[in-house]
């Protein structure tokens, strides 16, 4: 749970381990202090979240150059998946994804972390609500906000994306 929660928010695997240890010693030095008054999985989401904005931040300080497919170096060739459909759809899939992780980038962190605990971890208001320390309408907003931003953007994308002839 903690390493796909990281996964998710986070969008990298650079320093998942790192996090994900981070994660754990956090949770080990707080639990004298845990009261019971929610579940421990909705405590180790907090801690989760808290991690991952930690990261964004982190990240935002730390602006990286992006990887050049050009880059002999960058071993891009080894995160292409096995063929299992044609090069035109993996493509078209392939940059679907990457404009999603890129708008949920774009989102503010509290958007972002109501969508993945929603959509990707699959928690409920309720829980979300208990784990961000919000209010079940505050999720809700969020929710509904980072929801039409992102379709908002994505159809904007998908727009000004040129059209493949398919074969077939």
């Amino acid at each position: 749970m903690v390493f796909g929660t990281l996964m998710r928010m986070t969008g990298s695997r650079e320093h998942l381990d790192d996090l994900a240890q981070e994660v754990f010693l956090r949770l080990y030095r707080s639990l004298p202090s845990f009261r019971g008054e929610s579940l421990l999985s909705t405590y180790l989401y907090r801690i989760t979240v808290n991690v991952a904005q930690n990261e964004w931040k982190r990240r935002r300080r730390d602006t990286k150059s992006l990887i050049s497919i050009s880059d002999e170096m960058s071993g891009w060739e080894d995160r292409l998946e096995h063929p299992s459909r044609n090069a035109a759809e993996q493509i078209e899939e392939r940059e679907f994804q990457q404009d999603v992780e890129e708008q949920l980038r774009k989102l503010s962190q509290v958007e972002r972390a109501v969508i993945v605990l929603y959509h990707q971890e699959e928690r409920t208001y309720e829980q979300i609500s208990l784990a961000l320390g919000l209010p079940i309408g505050t999720v809700r907003t969020h929710l509904h906000r980072g929801r039409k931003k992102m379709r908002e953007a994505l159809q904007a994308t998908q727009e000004r994306r040129p059209v493949c002839a398919k074969n077939g």
